[in-house]
């Protein structure tokens, strides 16, 4: 899986030809404890990575857990 953050901020997630196909024919992701421990790390260094590059308006915008969020 690679994260590649756009000039204006947005994302994009890209899959692997064999993530693709894990997802696809098991239809979920199973980590150990050290796997998500790893994933979760690089997650946390990608998270603070995008928001030291978005836009100030982008910055200041609050999420609330009832906000609904649409992708492209």
């Amino acid at each position: 899986m690679q994260f590649i953050q756009k000039p204006d901020g947005g994302c994009e997630i890209k899959f692997s030809l064999r993530e693709r196909w894990i997802l696809f024919r098991k239809g979920k992701l199973i980590l150990s404890p050290i796997a998500l421990r790893h994933f979760s790390n690089n997650l946390m260094k990608i998270v603070n990575e995008f928001y030291m590059n978005f836009p100030e308006d982008v910055k200041k915008t609050f999420t609330d857990v009832k906000d609904k969020i649409e992708g492209k």
